[in-house]
């Protein structure tokens, strides 16, 4: 079972495939994006885009999350990646996580599939609050957290270590019933 796909004016959200594994490799390897996330290692390892994209079904299956390619909607060119994960149906919540290629920084592209995801979890998945977090220093990821909505709920202090220096991150969430007055 796969996601539907998810579409605004300019992208497509779609699953991802394995034919995606070697553009996210690319794109995921770039030493900016490891500098403003959490988790994704540089240099990005071999195979690990085969195996990370072959786990998405399985978690959309299991209902833990949802993952997606955003890519161009004429093209279907990869732009960047965005997911909803650790969503808990108990507690009718998930965190949303996403990147997008340097060479789309600045474009507008993670707000519009930041908000067409918010609008996913609310409205299909039926989730009462999303958050997200962003490296303290990833300015831009911020922004577009506050773009769509979502409001600053504090700092995780020193949350992870990377390069031998412990790093923030700051935290937004948005609830159902504040995105329904947007």
């Amino acid at each position: 079972m796969l996601p539907p796909e998810l579409k605004t004016e300019r992208l497509k959200l779609r699953p991802f495939t394995l034919a995606d594994a070697p553009e996210v490799k690319r794109m995921a390897g770039h030493r900016l994006i490891y500098e403003t996330t959490a988790s994704i290692p540089h240099p990005y390892p071999e195979g690990a885009a085969e195996q990370w994209i072959a786990g998405h079904a399985g978690v959309f299956s299991d209902a833990k999350g949802v993952d997606y390619a955003v890519t161009d909607r004429n093209s279907d060119q990869l732009i960047g990646s965005i997911n909803l994960f650790g969503q808990s149906k108990m507690h009718s919540k998930a965190e949303l996580g996403y990147w997008i290629g340097t060479e789309y920084w600045g474009k507008g592209y993670g707000t519009e599939a930041a908000r067409v995801m918010l609008k996913y979890g609310f409205e299909n998945l039926e989730l009462n609050k999303i958050s997200a977090r962003h490296v303290i220093h990833n300015i831009s990821s911020g922004r577009i957290m506050q773009k769509i909505g979502m409001h600053k709920a504090g700092m995780f202090k020193q949350d992870f270590c990377k390069d031998g220096i412990f790093v923030d991150m700051m935290i937004y969430e948005i609830l159902r019933e504040d995105w329904l007055r947007l």
